[in-house]
């Protein structure tokens, strides 16, 4: 299942039935879970560990140090979860000891290629990055977050669960849940209703998003003012709970 051409350190860790294509070179210090495929010319280094069921494409870059003039050779990592594609070209960068030291993805992602994970990113579960989607440092992705194709994040953003945002959108402040943005910088265009559609929310519980929503964008309340409104309504609103603990939680300011 290793191509003769592959270039495998003996000290990496292999699980079974794992597929590494040719020319591609496997680091010492990685580690690769059952049932992989790993495409032709792909570079896997540093202190990685990647999860089962992984698809990764031919020519992409995992593992390899930070793009960081702080970065002095440290041990940072870069984990990735269970059956994520990962598409040509694609460059995952380890973390950095100024912060958590682990750049993070989950599980079930869809990243296309071009994408760039810089130092100390967390990726949550079951999101989609469209072609050239890129994240610079130490940024939040929640789950379900759809990137449209060129976003780019700034350093230290976080992007709520179930937000989208349309191509090449400049997000330069947090994102909160359920929204959609876009733009340059990104601004809100009302919430990502037909995802969670899909996702098997109730059309009560979309309607509550909204008024939550309209709340926090459309009545003129300040951001302390509408979070306190939005707090009150969750208490009926369990499906509210994601925007309420976004909201409390200091940051770069959310998008407006």
């Amino acid at each position: 299942m290793i191509h003769p051409t592959a270039i495998v350190h003996p000290n990496a860790r292999i699980g079974s039935n794992v597929e590494i294509g040719a020319y591609s070179l496997i680091g010492e210090h990685v580690e690769i879970g059952d049932d992989c495929r790993i495409g032709p010319h792909a570079v896997i280094t540093g202190h990685t560990r990647i999860g089962r069921g992984n698809r990764i494409f031919q020519f992409v870059s995992l593992g390899e140090e930070p793009q960081d003039k702080k970065y002095a050779g440290e041990a940072t990592r870069l984990e990735i979860g269970d059956h994520n594609t990962i598409r040509e070209f694609c460059t995952f960068n380890t973390g950095t000891v100024q912060d958590k030291g682990v750049t993070r993805i989950g599980s079930h992602n869809w990243i296309m290629a071009y994408v760039h994970i810089a130092h100390d990113c967390t990726v949550g579960d079951h999101t989609i990055f469209a072609n050239n989607a890129s994240l610079a440092g130490h940024v939040d992705i929640a789950d379900h977050v759809i990137l449209g194709g060129f976003t780019g994040v700034h350093q230290f953003c976080r992007v709520g669960a179930h937000v989208i945002t349309g191509i090449a959108s400049v997000v330069r402040q947090d994102v909160p849940p359920f929204v959609t943005a876009s733009g340059n910088p990104a601004a809100p265009y009302g919430i990502n209703a037909e995802g969670l559609k899909r996702r098997g929310y109730s059309s009560e519980a979309i309607a509550a998003i909204k008024r939550a929503y309209k709340t926090l964008y459309k009545s003129g309340l300040g951001l302390n003012e509408a979070n306190a409104a939005i707090q009150a309504e969750a208490a009926t609103q369990p499906e509210l709970a994601p925007l309420t603990e976004f909201l409390a939680i200091p940051g770069r300011g959310i998008i407006r």
